[in-house]
């Protein structure tokens, strides 16, 4: 079945439908990651968006279940230049274009897909439709316009959790099915280390590293207050990640601020931004945004650069950071803000996504230091914090 792409400045992209049939509306932006189209559908920080994928081919190994990274899909819609039906992978459970008319995902492909992230660099992310069949591109054109922008939406409460819950999977070697990867347990003289974790939009697989590292992880919703968490009791608190722009997520903004210093902290993506808000900073949009597998970070205090996996169309403004909090990490490539810390409390947090799902693994230590910063919370007894690098 044909399909159009079409853009709120006019421009319109001819190609055929793969997936569900109809319209979808969302945000068009790029990923250059090579691999991981399932986790990047069912990573909530993409809903709202449509997804251009980079990559020429796609769909080559299908997906399976063990690979999602939320509980459905969350993209609006799917762009790629080639889409195969039959995938050939081991652990394959289906094909991308049966899975993407299971979950009702609007897709086009057989597009150039070269051309269109060329037309977003130039011009910025901006509002698009995918629509199926017989289309009236004008009419089209005008809906996308008349649909809401990502300034100034929460989304985090959209694809939030609904009620607390407890996470106890472990990451699981794929080669050895049967056998999870072994955990980081604490030392038979230190208590478990209960952790609560915002959820945002949060991904599986931080979820998972998390465990890993030997955290007892309570899942609460977007919502949740610092009432309510400091009630919990917990050793440490995690914001996550998540869709749209941080400003709108007051509630989260004033959680945070009221549980600086009093419990240690480690936020990624949106919950950086939402900290950046907290601690009196300002966020802007990015023109086009980070999306993708291979972005470089410089971390300041060692001059190493990582390689890390992001996704995010706002950013903390570095400018506008208060003398309370140093500069952790920039991008090398726009320097942008990247990471900081709270020069007097337990909190730190990176822009970036160290979970690696999909992406480099250069970045999974900051799990193992948000541990260390919570033990040597605890044995301060609360009092005030010194960072010891």
């Amino acid at each position: 079945m044909e399909a159009v792409l079409a853009l709120e400045d006019g421009v319109v992209f001819e190609g055929k439908s793969i997936g569900a049939r109809g319209e979808t509306f969302g945000e068009v932006v790029f990923n250059t990651s090579l691999t991981g189209y399932q986790e990047i559908l069912t990573d909530p920080s993409y809903a709202g968006q449509i997804v251009v994928l980079t990559y020429p081919l796609i769909g080559n190994y299908g997906v399976n279940s063990e690979d999602e990274e939320s509980r459905r899909p969350f993209a609006e819609g799917l762009v790629v230049r080639e889409a195969t039906d039959s995938g050939d992978h081991w652990r394959l459970d289906s094909t991308l274009p049966d899975y993407l008319e299971k979950h009702g995902i609007v897709a086009i492909a057989e597009i150039d897909t070269r051309a269109l992230v060329r037309h977003i660099r130039q011009q910025g992310a901006m509002r698009a439709a995918i629509a199926s069949g017989e289309v009236d591109r004008e009419l089209l054109v005008e809906k996308v316009r008349q649909t809401p922008e990502m300034v100034g939406r929460d989304l985090a409460s959209r694809v939030s959790c609904r009620k607390a819950y407890r996470w106890e999977k472990p990451s699981v070697d794929i080669f050895a099915p049967n056998a999870s990867r072994p955990s980081s347990k604490p030392d038979a003289a230190e208590p478990p280390i209960r952790l609560v974790a915002l959820d945002f939009g949060i991904k599986h697989n931080i979820l998972r590293l998390m465990v890993d590292s030997g955290f007892e992880v309570t899942v609460v919703p977007a919502r949740t207050g610092a009432a309510q968490i400091l009630a919990m009791d917990p050793d440490g608190v995690f914001l996550s990640n998540g869709p749209g722009d941080p400003e709108p997520v007051a509630y989260a903004i004033r959680t945070a601020r009221e549980l600086i210093g009093k419990k240690p902290i480690l936020g990624i993506c949106l919950g950086h931004q939402i900290l950046g808000l907290a601690v009196g900073g300002r966020t802007y949009k990015l023109r086009f945004g980070h999306h993708g597998g291979n972005h470089p970070v410089m971390r300041m205090q060692t001059g190493q650069v990582e390689i890390t996996a992001q996704n995010h169309g706002f950013a903390v403004d570095i400018s506008s950071l208060p003398e309370s909090v140093e500069v952790t990490h920039v991008n090398l490539n726009d320097q942008t803000l990247e990471g900081f810390r709270h020069r007097h409390a337990p909190l730190f947090c990176v822009q970036y996504h160290p979970e690696s799902s999909p992406g480099p693994h250069d970045s999974r230590y900051l799990f193992e230091e948000f541990k260390r910063v919570i033990r040597q919370h605890r044995r301060q007894g609360g009092s005030s914090f010194a960072w010891r690098d």
